[in-house]
């Protein structure tokens, strides 16, 4: 395993001279660029998924991601997701961990950002509306936090976090206190 946590040579080209990998099928002599898929740099041939030039696809990003989030090591799994992003822009599955790794990085204008796209992408999600309504109630925007929150309880009823939520916010409006 490398640094980063991957195999070595993994998503690098195979010398000329070698024949490929036992697990891998040989190049189908498919041209790159021919639309039907997306590629690598020059010969490696086609590519199921988008990556980087390190050779991630946006899943492999989003795994990583994800598992550094778990570990609470929130900065550096928004920089990770972010990338996955760059890959698949307005893909659900990567906006919302994204969303919320700035939201528990402190990151509240990206966050909102990111709500709000994943919103443009499923604007039934009720995770979306619980948290861009979290977000902007952090933002101190309380009455577009409570309309959002309002939609996320209406969408998932049966939910106790976004009932909770929303109880806690109208509750703050209705005391503000000193």
């Amino acid at each position: 395993m490398s640094a980063e946590g991957r195999p070595p040579d993994q998503g690098q080209p195979p010398d000329q001279g070698q024949p490929p990998d036992q697990g891998q099928p040989p190049d189908q002599g498919q041209p790159p660029g021919d639309g039907s898929t997306d590629t690598g740099p020059v010969g490696e041939g086609p590519r199921l998924e988008p990556s980087i030039p390190g050779g991630e696809t946006a899943y492999e990003l989003l795994r990583r991601g994800t598992a550094l989030a778990a570990k609470r090591h929130h900065a550096q799994a928004a920089v990770v997701l972010q990338r996955a992003a760059v890959l698949e822009p307005r893909r659900g599955s990567i906006l919302e961990p994204l969303g919320r790794a700035y939201f528990m990085s402190g990151q509240l204008d990206r966050a909102e950002e990111t709500f709000t796209t994943l919103l443009e992408v499923d604007p039934t999600s009720h995770y979306g509306h619980y948290a861009l309504g979290r977000t902007l109630a952090r933002r101190g925007r309380r009455r577009e936090a409570i309309t959002h929150l309002r939609l996320a309880v209406a969408l998932s009823p049966g939910s106790h976090l976004y009932r909770g939520a929303l109880d806690r916010l109208t509750a703050a409006e209705e005391w503000p206190g000193p």
